[in-house]
């Protein structure tokens, strides 16, 4: 019997008054997509398009991972991602206006807290201990060190 591994989807809206190579680097800014290959869907009814990213491991959020060190919001982070924490795994969102200019911001939800929608994170977490996982993330910090910091996701 093969491990369960993690799953990691990325998602974000492109709106009809966006640009979607600009989307598109705001959420390379954040999330490594090199080895991704974009699906796009448009609901008939809509004006908008949603562009997911299907991974198998969570490498790419390493991007993110040192993002969140460099610009010193680990506490900040933490109490976003704990939010959408449950025993199978995370969702949390982010802001796709700073995501743009390299900066990581969290929102609540998808709409109304971002004008043109975040940039959501979904992590599926099967065989994985979820808070392992967000100890690796967004680790807990004293005096702005990372405390009881995991080396590895899972």
């Amino acid at each position: 019997m093969l491990a369960a591994m993690p799953r990691l989807e990325v998602r974000t809206y492109v709106f009809p008054t966006e640009d979607a190579s600009r989307v598109l680097k705001a959420v390379s800014n954040v999330i490594e997509l090199s080895d991704a290959k974009p699906t796009e869907s448009r609901d008939p009814y809509e004006s908008y398009s949603v562009i997911t990213w299907t991974f198998d491991s969570l490498k790419p959020l390493q991007k993110l991972r040192a993002l969140l060190r460099s610009q010193r919001v680990l506490d900040a982070a933490r109490t976003s991602i704990e939010k959408g924490l449950w025993s199978g795994g995370v969702k949390f969102h982010l802001n796709k206006q700073a995501a743009y200019v390299g900066k990581v911001s969290f929102c609540s939800m998808e709409f109304g807290e971002s004008p043109m929608g975040a940039i959501t994170v979904i992590v599926l977490l099967e065989g994985c201990d979820p808070l392992k996982f967000l100890n690796w993330l967004a680790p807990r910090t004293k005096q702005g060190v990372p405390v009881e910091e995991e080396d590895q996701p899972c």
